[in-house]
């Protein structure tokens, strides 16, 4: 029998069976890509500072939103690493009570800010009951900013007054921009704030919840800003149609997390782009840690 294979065959047989091992890496890595996007990961397993983070690792405490007088790590009584409540029977962050304190990572490098079309996404889990564990008041599970929750911001929250709970997406561009005449904020219409609502959001006592919102074409000095809000894999809606212009001094702004938040959180993790929503399916369904790039 001729076993002779020609160079051309030899070439032919090499670069099929690469391609064949490369999809078996992909099948067997469902996040490789999304993984290779990560630029901050805390799954709260080894302590509250991030496990893997192109800028600063550890997490601050500040006694304001205004975060004039940060320290290292959780200094406070109000926040703790619950340990074995994680969403994979390990560790996450408790958020005992409401507080006015802020818990934080610096954005700088953190954040893949850009000046010019920015894009990204930011994905974690929380585990509570909002009309049990939240009263009468706002909470930011996340808030993105250098400033304040209205100038240059991007943030989820619960809702103050409404029964059960609303669940907001806020991407609020600088205030100059969104917002020129300093109009009241209660006085504005609900369809011209730069905002999503989720009426009833699926978040239960007991049981952890996929939260996961992107944005695109930020900075591009058009109106044509996307940000989308996911809740367990799932698309609920948009915010889009804006300028979404924010002048930042990205180390002057911060990741905060849990701000008058009650319950646990776990698996904060921020990317350099905006996911689809099948890579946001997949990081919800994913049973693993989502491990840091290599």
């Amino acid at each position: 029998m001729n076993c002779y294979m020609s160079p051309a065959m030899v070439t032919a047989f090499v670069v099929g069976l690469s391609l064949t091992n490369l999809g078996s890496a992909q099948e067997k890595d469902p996040l490789a890509e999304v993984r290779k996007a990560l630029t901050l990961s805390a799954n709260f397993d080894s302590g509250p500072d991030a496990d893997f983070a192109k800028g600063d690792k550890r997490i601050y405490t500040a006694s304001s939103a205004e975060r004039k007088d940060p320290k290292p790590g959780l200094t406070a009584d109000e926040f703790e690493v619950a340990k074995g409540q994680g969403r994979h029977g390990s560790d996450a962050l408790r958020f005992i009570k409401k507080s006015n304190k802020v818990v934080f990572f610096k954005a700088a490098g953190n954040i893949d800010y850009r000046k010019e079309n920015w894009s990204g996404t930011a994905s974690f889990w929380l585990n509570l009951d909002p009309q049990k564990d939240l009263g009468d008041w706002y909470c930011d599970p996340i808030q993105i900013t250098e400033n304040a929750w209205n100038n240059g911001a991007l943030w989820v929250d619960f809702s103050k007054d409404e029964k059960p709970k609303h669940f907001r997406l806020g991407t609020f561009a600088d205030m100059k921009v969104w917002n020129p005449t300093n109009r009241e904020f209660e006085k504005i219409p609900v369809a011209e704030r730069p905002m999503y609502t989720v009426t009833r959001p699926p978040f239960v006592s007991g049981k952890w919840t996929h939260v996961a919102f992107t944005f695109d074409n930020f900075n591009t000095g058009k109106p044509d800003g996307v940000a989308k809000l996911y809740l367990n894999g799932k698309h609920q809606g948009d915010v889009t149609g804006r300028n979404q212009l924010f002048t930042w001094d990205p180390e002057k702004a911060a990741i905060q997390i849990g701000m008058s938040y009650v319950g646990l959180y776990d698996d904060l993790a921020i990317f350099n782009r905006s996911l689809s929503e099948a890579e946001i399916q997949t990081l919800h369904t994913h049973e693993g840690r989502l491990a840091a790039p290599k």
